[in-house]
């Protein structure tokens, strides 16, 4: 009588194994309909105050989650049973290299390989399979209350900065790269003013709280104060973006130079060459600049690793602000109090207070890990403060010791924005996304990107509007383009 091997013994053993999985598995999809019916009973004859269609959707979409945990549940046991089958195999094999020391080593190394190849494998399957899960369910969401309204787009390099006027009329202004800073209308899209003043990159844009003027920095180590005066166009019904563009779903302007030619809009709005004050003392790129509380003073941030206050008046230099270690990146007022936080490549960003005149204090604040791209005010009693280490963390005013919340993502964060009413944090990203977060770390939405609508590149900074009924958000980038959306905050808040 023939005896089996202990090879063809254990591959009918595993032969077996497979067959009673395949079987589970068709008999966990012969039941899925009648569970779904039963489920979908259940739920009318329960009391809830939501619609059953939106009730039944929500069913539908967790009963896909649940057959996706029970399929990785299954293919985890069958991958469990091979790491085991495969250990059983090569610890047999080793008995027969028993008096070997280099077999032993060598069988040692591929059995942990083998098993490390194997766990790797179930952790990439389930991460893959669980991201897409709950990647689709957000999206749903993110798109219901967050839309892109319109494109901004005439610059002939990437946008840096961007911010909405305090004053009526409202528009929109952006600085740019290409050595420009140009005022938009909202509603059309179209370009109502540029400023063509500076001899390098255009790093800031900010409004004056009260007149219609513009302060902006730039890399030719100056900052400009410059008057406008524009007219707004009459307004456009909004449309489908998707067909005011349908050329650029096939055009990535952020590997075709070419498109530079192509931009017409811009090029016949009325311009400004010369500004009202120009601030010189800076030894480097001007980075960023803002007007502290009443506009009758500015501060502005340079790569000379200094912050200077400036009289608006006289255009003399106030006060030098020193101490980082490494150039400054960004600088922001508060809106009511004589507060300026400066934020740096060294790590850290800091706080000086010009609320006593006879005392200048500073705080240096040590939080992150990487460089400080942006700390902002809100009107409370916050600051906010984002960086290249993936995190951004709110402060409290009163105490900050140690951060109220911290943000954790997955992209370094750029110039970021906290609307003044709900304060919600709009993280501009260097993998072309924006999120969403409230002030307690809690994720809102993700806006929606796609070769069809979205960024395409790095977006540097946004800017909240929430007066604005058409735009509430506005985002700008590397792609040369700005952004408006609209936010439907009370939905956001309420699914939150």
């Amino acid at each position: 009588m023939p005896v089996e091997s202990g090879s063809s013994a254990a591959a009918r053993q595993q032969k077996q194994k497979r067959k009673s999985h395949s079987l589970s598995i068709r008999r966990t999809n012969s039941t899925e309909q009648d569970r779904s019916g039963l489920q979908r009973d259940m739920l009318e004859g329960q009391d809830s105050k939501l619609p059953l269609s939106l009730r039944s959707n929500l069913l539908d979409l967790f009963s896909q989650i649940e057959r996706e945990f029970e399929n990785l549940y299954i293919e985890n046991l069958e991958l469990r049973r091979e790491i085991e089958t495969l250990n059983d195999r090569l610890a047999a094999e080793g008995q027969t290299f028993e008096g070997a020391d280099l077999a032993k080593g060598a069988l040692k190394t591929k059995a942990s390989h083998s098993t490390s190849q194997l766990s790797q494998k179930l952790k990439t399957t389930y991460k893959a399979s669980t991201s897409k899960i709950v990647s689709s369910f957000k999206a749903t969401t993110s798109r219901a209350v967050c839309q892109l309204v319109r494109e901004y787009v005439g610059h002939r390099d990437g946008i840096w900065d961007l911010s909405v006027t305090r004053t009526q009329p409202v528009v929109l202004g952006t600085a740019s790269a290409d050595h420009t800073a140009m005022l938009w209308s909202i509603e059309t899209g179209k370009c109502l003013l540029k400023y063509l003043g500076h001899q390098g990159s255009v790093n800031s844009i900010k409004f004056h709280p009260t007149e219609q003027m513009a302060l902006t920095a730039s890399g030719d180590q100056t900052a400009h104060i410059w008057r406008y005066m524009v007219q707004l166009p009459t307004p456009q019904p909004v449309a489908d973006v998707s067909q005011q563009t349908p050329c650029e779903d096939d055009v990535d302007f952020s590997d075709k130079d070419e498109a530079d030619g192509e931009i017409d809009g811009p090029n016949d709005c009325p311009s400004i060459r010369v500004a009202t004050t120009t601030l010189r003392s800076h030894q480097g790129v001007v980075i960023a600049a803002d007007w502290l509380v009443g506009g009758k003073q500015v501060v502005t941030a340079s790569w000379d690793r200094a912050a200077n206050l400036y009289d608006v008046e006289t255009s003399e230099l106030v006060h030098s602000l020193t101490g980082h270690d490494q150039e400054l990146t960004h600088c922001c007022t508060h809106p009511t109090q004589r507060l300026v936080v400066t934020s740096s490549r060294d790590t850290t960003f800091r706080l000086w207070d010009f609320r006593d005149p006879s005392i200048h204090s500073v705080n240096v604040f040590q939080g992150h890990t990487d460089t400080v791209t942006s700390a902002v005010f809100t009107v409370g009693d916050n600051v906010v403060s984002g960086s290249d280490d993936r995190t951004v963390k709110v402060w409290d005013l009163k105490n900050m010791r140690s951060p109220i919340a911290t943000i954790r993502t997955d992209s370094a964060v750029n110039r970021i924005s906290v609307s003044v009413n709900q304060k919600i944090i709009a993280l501009p990203h260097d993998n072309r996304q924006v999120r969403l977060f409230d002030m307690s770390g809690v994720r809102l939405a993700r806006l929606p990107r796609s070769n069809r609508q979205g960024h395409r590149r790095m977006v540097c900074c946004s800017a909240w509007c929430e007066d604005n009924t058409s735009c509430n958000l506005f985002t700008c980038g590397f792609d040369r383009q700005a952004i408006g959306w609209n936010i439907n905050i009370p939905a956001l808040l309420q699914e939150k």
